[in-house]
Order: C-alpha cells, then structure tokens, then sequence
C-alpha cells in the first residue's frame, strides 16, 4: 500500500514536471524573425531573394499573410522549402528510457535532437531528393494559435484528472485531415508521401525506432553517456554512425555514415564504406553522410571562419551543422548576411505514436525560422554532408577542398581531405564485430577526449 502512495506521488511529481517543462520551453516559437529583403536568403544550397522597398520582413507562421504581394511569391517559396525539413524537438511522456525513470528529454537531449535532424535531412536528400517540398507545408496549423499560458493550465489540469482517475490522459490526434479532399496524387507524390512518413518513423520516440532517442542513448552508453546526460555534437556524430550501422531496415542499407578523425577525412576510408557489403547484384556504391566535428575557435567562435561556414551551407549536398550556443544546441541550416538560420529542438511537445497508419505529421514540421548571429555560436560543432556516390565524393571532396584552401589565408584549414586510409584503419568498426562491443577501445578513447570537447588548435 505504501509503495502505491510512493509511486502515486512519483506519477504527480512528474505531471507537474511535464507542466513546468511544456511552460519553460514553450516560448520558442513566440519570437519574431526578422529578414533583410535587400540581401538574398540561403537554406541548404537553396537561394532565395526577398526584393521589396522596405528594409525588412518578418518570416513568422503568422505574419506571412501581411507581407507584399510583390515579394509573397519567392517568400512563399522559402517557407514552403524550410517547412519541408524535418523539425524535431523534445518530448515528454514517451515510452521510459531502459535504466531510467525518464519519459522525457526535456533539458538534457538538445545535440541528440539536433543530430537527428541533420541525419533526417540526409535521409531525405537520399529517398526523396532536395528538390521536395512537403504538399502540405503551407497548411501547416499554427503553433500560436494558443498562449502558453493557456496551454499549460490545460496540460496541469488534465495531469490532475489523469492522476486521480488512474488513466492516462489520452492523446488528441490532429484533425488537419479530417473532412478534407484527398488530393489526386501520381505515383511518385504517393512514393515520396511513403518515404516522408516513413522517415520521420525512423525517429520515432520508441525503443524501436532505427534512430529514435531510446536507441541514441543504448548506443551512447557505450561511450560513457548516459539518459539525462548533455551529448557534444562530436559524440552525437559517432553515435549517428553506429546507429545507421547498426540499422535492419532493408531500406537503409544502401546507405553508410563516415566520420572525420582528428579533423581529416580519409579518402579511401570513405570510399571502402561505401563499397562494402553491398549486393553483389547491384553496381552501386552506397550513398555516404560524412560528419567533420570541427571547433571554430578557442572559447569564442572566429569570426574568420565565418566565410566559410556560408560556403558550405550554400551547398545543395550540405545537410546542415549541428552547433549551438554553450550548452544549448541548435540545427543550423542556412544564413542571411552574418545570421545563421537554424531550427530549435528546446519545445516540448507531446510524444507521437509514429507505429500508427497516418500518424499526424504537424508536430515534425516547424512551422516559422530563427536567426542567430553567428559571432554567438559556439565553436564546437559538427558538419555534415550527403554523397549519393562515390563519383559524388570525389566531387564533393575536391569543391571543399578548393574552399577550405580560399578561405584558410595563412591559417591551418578547419580540415582536410586526404587520398589513402587512416593510420588506424585496423580498428575501423565494422557491423560484423560482436554487437555487445559497438566501439573500439581506440573509438572509446576518442568518444573521452570529445566529451570534454577537446581539440588541438594548430
């Protein structure tokens, strides 16, 4: 009896934990964006220009509406593109976390929701191409259209009759499909719809799901981390390639993840991962997702890198940067002037049951874009990169090149591509190594150094 009151108790302590946590970061989507129409707007290596007389625009769900007709056409554009990339935050009362009490990754899993949406990004270049936009972008239902306040006495209310009562409180589908048209849709809408949900399915908060944070935070273990604990973006990028290693889809074996060694990719080491285990049958190499954790700086970032980092986001193959301010991590997917545009992973939403046909699809889509001027980002970051093949890769490797020698002056390159293997090659992982010893004693020494966020500075 005494144990049920205990457990009563623990079941009110995190009711008002999931209303403290659905308050503190529910203001995200509440603040205004500013854009210049003078100077033009990239995302992932799309360019956008937003012409107009006036000296600024406000890019908000809920402003688009207000805007000049003489510029809404190429603004539409850009909301629809930013709108189609896969948004995810964190989330409360999913499934519980194997050793340990949590239900949510509220305050603790901002660099693994960043990971996931640049590895998401990566996954929609391979399935889906950069040139999809979401049919349904511009429906999207708005997330203001309720105050926090609001929201919150709600969900505190709703956490006490479900405590009382014993009963879950139900989840509440979105009805942005109810009593609407289907659209007439060919074959390959239909394809690209099936491969849109199934992505996101893949990073489904369940202990299922390929890349969903309950198999993040398995692989992580291994590197020392634990459910609750902050995760470096140079972590975060080993555990995305173990998780896509370890991956049974039969869809996503036709794509690998290579990450950088001491700020150096090793040419022949990219392209024995993409030859390898690949169908006899089948004349293609894998598509590879290369991650380069890099620091831009000492303790602040260097404006001098600046260049550079908008070169590379103004690659169509770049699938963004999983950066931040200390301790606060966001997913940087383009730039206006000396601005980042980035999505921010600091909203608490309800979990998903992504298993269900027809799950709602809203919650996985932001709805308005955030600025950040990039003299505030911290300078550990980690970028990424898609190759379809390996004649991409090469490609790929020698355009970077050429801009990290342009941009580099008298310093060092931030990193370098380099022709043969790593002088470690013995101890590459591979996926037919015992699956208790996911990394290698030399993998686990780099995994200590990166959780500390330690990088030699030439």
């Amino acid at each position: 009896m005494e144990a049920t009151g205990t457990d009563e108790v623990e079941k009110i302590k995190s009711k008002f934990m999931s209303a403290w946590h659905n308050m503190k970061y529910s203001w995200v989507l509440k603040t205004k964006t500013y854009f210049s129409r003078n100077s033009p707007v990239f995302l992932l290596g799309k360019c956008y220009h937003f012409k107009s007389d006036g000296m600024y625009i406000t890019l908000a769900s809920f402003h688009f509406d207000q805007i000049n007709t003489e510029i809404s056409g190429n603004v539409e554009e850009f909301r629809k593109d930013f709108i189609s990339r896969i948004w995810l935050t964190y989330r409360e009362e999913f499934p519980q976390i194997k050793g340990s009490a949590l239900t949510t990754d509220c305050g603790w899993g901002c660099t693994l929701r960043t990971g996931q949406m640049l590895l998401a990004q990566g996954l929609m270049l391979h399935f889906l191409g950069r040139a999809w936009i979401w049919p349904d972008a511009l429906d999207i239902e708005n997330s203001d259209s309720e105050s926090w306040t609001t929201h919150t006495v709600k969900k505190l209310t709703a956490s006490f009759e479900a405590s009382l009562t014993a009963e879950r409180e139900p989840k509440i589908l979105s009805n942005h499909h109810k009593g609407t048209l289907k659209r007439n849709c060919d074959d390959r809408e239909i394809r690209n719809e099936v491969y849109h949900r199934k992505i996101i399915s893949w990073f489904g908060d369940s202990p299922l799901a390929a890349f969903g944070l309950h198999q993040l935070i398995e692989y992580g273990k291994k590197s020392g981390k634990t459910a609750g604990d902050w995760y470096g973006p140079a972590v975060v990028a080993h555990i995305l390639r173990k998780a896509v290693e370890e991956a049974r889809d039969p869809e996503l074996q036709g794509i690998t993840v290579y990450v950088a060694q001491d700020c150096t990719v090793y040419s022949s080491d990219v392209i024995d991962r993409q030859c390898s285990f690949m169908d006899s049958e089948k004349a293609d190499t894998k598509a590879v997702i290369i991650l380069v954790p890099v620091r831009l700086g000492g303790e602040r970032t260097n404006m001098d890198y600046l260049e550079f980092v908008k070169g590379i986001l103004s690659l169509e193959y770049c699938v963004g940067i999983v950066g931040g301010k200390p301790k606060q991590s966001y997913y940087f997917a383009g730039f206006q002037d000396d601005s980042l545009i980035y999505m921010d992973p600091h909203y608490c939403q309800s979990f998903v049951d992504v298993s269900i046909k027809d799950f709602p699809l809203e919650s996985f889509h932001c709805p308005s874009p955030k600025k950040m001027s990039f003299k505030k980002m911290d300078p550990s970051c980690t970028i990424g990169f898609y190759c379809r093949n390996v004649q991409d890769f090469e490609k790929v490797s020698e355009e970077i090149t050429k801009m990290l020698k342009s941009s580099s002056k008298e310093k060092y390159p931030l990193f370098t591509f380099v022709k043969g293997h790593s002088r470690d090659y013995d101890f590459a992982s591979s996926p037919l190594h015992e699956e208790n010893d996911l990394f290698s004693e030399d993998e686990k020494k780099r995994f200590k150094r990166f959780s500390t966020e330690e990088f030699v500075l030439l």
